[in-house]
């Protein structure tokens, strides 16, 4: 069989592409919804971590290692299997659960090292400028956390998009398991991972390409402002 024909077979005949991208579509709203719910809860975490009570402190610090330190896998099936049972949430949510409790551990770490990582100089100088502590921080301190955490955070995406690769275990059709299920149903199982790797080469590069271009866009209206 040509190389033609056994693309045919797993991308076009019984419109496998459109199985292909049903997968595709769910893997992305697993990672979207996750990420989104992941950062929210990671700053929470991370402000809880940085207060000065020690068991709010020790709690959150507590919650970073524990999640970050597991695997995401028997997490998934942890809160599938035990915590989620009998609660009669649908396997897709269990999983969005499940990724935004890591990607809120890793996000929590990201933000405090940003955190000290700022230049407290500049938010000290505009303390005694008059500026309230909220404006200090979203005008001063803010920016200069995003700038630094943006290369580790767009990572931490990529890798969100990646770990997702193991819903298939909790009954998800996902990109990985269409994948699987169209390798074994083909009996070409060789391209058609390779296929499967490429279309999640392709996100991960769509991902680091948004992030080159709003630098670029952050580039251009600097030059504009001076």
């Amino acid at each position: 069989m040509s190389l033609s024909d056994k693309l045919y077979v797993i991308l076009i005949k019984n419109e496998s592409w459109k199985t292909i991208l049903d997968g595709l579509w769910m893997t992305i709203r697993i990672s979207a919804l996750a990420l989104l719910l992941g950062t929210l809860l990671g700053a929470v975490i991370c402000l809880l971590r940085t207060r000065k009570n020690l068991l709010v402190r020790g709690i959150a610090s507590a919650y970073i290692a524990i999640l970050r330190g597991s695997p995401v896998l028997m997490l998934l099936l942890l809160l599938y299997y035990g915590v989620f049972a009998r609660a009669g949430l649908e396997p897709m949510m269990v999983a969005v659960f499940t990724f935004a409790l890591n990607a809120s551990a890793h996000v929590a770490e990201l933000l405090r090292s940003a955190l000290e990582t700022a230049d407290r100089g500049q938010a000290e100088a505009a303390r005694t400028l008059g500026f309230s502590a909220w404006d200090t921080f979203r005008l001063i301190t803010l920016p200069q956390m995003i700038r630094i955490a943006k290369p580790v955070y767009q990572s931490i995406i990529v890798n969100l998009i990646q770990w997702t690769s193991v819903v298939g275990y909790v009954t998800i059709t996902d990109l990985t398991r269409v994948i699987n299920n169209t390798a074994s149903r083909t009996m070409q199982p060789l391209l058609t991972i390779i296929i499967g790797m490429l279309i999640y080469l392709m996100v991960s590069y769509i991902v680091f390409g948004l992030f080159a271009l709003s630098d670029k866009i952050r580039q251009r209206k600097r030059g504009k402002a001076a």
